[in-house]
């Protein structure tokens, strides 16, 4: 498989070169287009169970496989919303994705939806997180909304959960409050953070979607 990020950082498209047979998992609606011989296989990856976790995360119920048949095929893949995209190699320890960042990924990589705490579960930037794992070499791909940044955690690291993307699963991470108290909290309008302890990486997105949508909402005129 070859992944070509193209129109980087602002309108990011990914084109994927399939060698015969040769297979990728997407989000449903991140295919843009594809050669003829791809053939598209709509499935709920996970059982009926892992469905309900994805559409409960803000996900889609179902998963798209796509596999090139009759010789090598292309597939192009975006994400919703205007931004970058980054390609990660698998690591032994796996990926912590925020759940609206994934994009594909090749088909031996194992996505498992969880809730990134209570305290999230309540949060109007709740954290509803895919852990990433695989057996052997395998790729994911993930998208901002905006700019991504990288930044290497050694130590402790503090950051809006919606302006997370991804990050090492060698990280522990907890979800609290940006000030000292629930007030507090409030009324820097921050929401929840999350704490993160150890060393790994971590890759943020220069704008919050959740933000975004409702400062546009509020200029939409009634439906």
């Amino acid at each position: 498989m070859q992944i070509n990020l193209m129109y980087q950082p602002a309108h990011s498209l990914a084109r994927v070169v399939l060698a015969p047979g040769e297979s990728l998992v997407a989000e449903s609606g991140a295919m843009v287009g594809m050669s003829p011989n791809v053939q598209m296989q709509t499935q709920s990856t996970g059982g009926f169970t892992g469905g309900l976790k994805r559409l409960f995360a803000g996900e889609s119920f179902y998963r798209n496989t796509f596999t090139a048949t009759q010789g090598a095929g292309e597939v192009l893949l975006a994400q919703a919303l205007c931004g970058d995209m980054a390609i990660l190699d698998m690591a032994p320890q796996g990926y912590y994705i925020q759940s609206s960042a994934f994009v594909f990924s090749t088909p031996n990589v194992e996505i498992n939806t969880k809730v990134g705490g209570l305290k999230s579960f309540f949060s109007r930037a709740g954290m509803f997180i895919l852990h990433a794992t695989a057996q052997g070499p395998g790729q994911v791909v993930v998208g901002a909304f905006g700019g991504l940044q990288l930044v290497h955690c050694d130590g402790n690291m503090v950051i809006d959960t919606g302006h997370l993307v991804a990050w090492d699963a060698t990280l522990q991470y907890s979800v609290g409050k940006s000030a000292s108290g629930w007030i507090g909290s409030f009324l820097s309008g921050e929401g929840l953070v999350c704490h993160f302890s150890g060393q790994g990486r971590i890759w943020m997105q220069s704008r919050n979607p959740s933000e975004y949508g409702q400062s546009v909402g509020g200029m939409l005129p009634p439906a």
